[in-house]
């Protein structure tokens, strides 16, 4: 489920379509959360034999740690690719908001976080877009992107969270053990399915 203070717009022809904050959002706020609507396909189902349904899951699906395909219910499906992306997905089945994000900005995450089995070529619009994703990006970026989480989940308990209940109940008590004790991090490389 996406937060509350998003929108979708129309990016430009060769992006399509983007999610925008509608609000100020700030930093280490849960910008995305699975929740039950969302659709899991299984990497097995006959759907991904079909050309058709195929290139549609892999176009709007994110790979989750058991390996199924996650197609979001609502704009979430959206959520463009960024080499500095403003969300960073955590191992506790959200992605959060690495910094504030004011009205208009979009949110944007890094698709090496989700998409396992394919190169990609990636449109970003700083100079330094690493223009394609390989399978080795997250083995190299897990550790920033680790960094940037828990920095943002510093500020976690004191900004207002409306889709902390759609959290599953055991990564919602590992996230709060985590922010009392600091100590049992969900690290980035739980969204991995090896």
């Amino acid at each position: 489920m996406q937060h509350p203070n998003t929108e979708l717009k129309f990016v430009n022809p060769e992006v399509g379509y983007g999610v925008f904050a509608t609000q100020f959002i700030p930093a280490g706020t849960i910008i995305y959360a699975r929740c039950s609507l969302d659709i899991a396909i299984s990497p097995s189902s006959p759907l991904l034999a079909d050309p058709a349904y195929r290139d549609l899951i892999l176009k709007y699906a994110y790979t989750n740690s058991d390996g199924n395909y996650i197609i979001c219910w609502d704009i979430g499906k959206y959520v463009n690719h960024c080499c500095h992306a403003s969300a960073v997905s955590t191992g506790y089945g959200f992605d959060i908001a690495v910094r504030d994000l004011q009205p208009g900005d979009e949110i944007t995450n890094d698709y090496a976080q989700f998409s396992f089995d394919e190169e990609m070529d990636l449109v970003c619009h700083f100079p330094d877009c690493r223009k394609k994703f390989t399978r080795q990006d997250f083995g190299r970026l897990h550790p920033y992107w680790d960094e940037q989480v828990k920095a943002a989940l510093k500020k976690f308990p004191q900004v207002p969270q409306p889709l902390q209940p759609y959290l599953e109940p055991h990564a919602a008590s590992d996230l709060q053990h985590y922010l009392a004790t600091g100590e049992g991090y969900r690290s980035v490389r739980n969204l991995r399915p090896w």
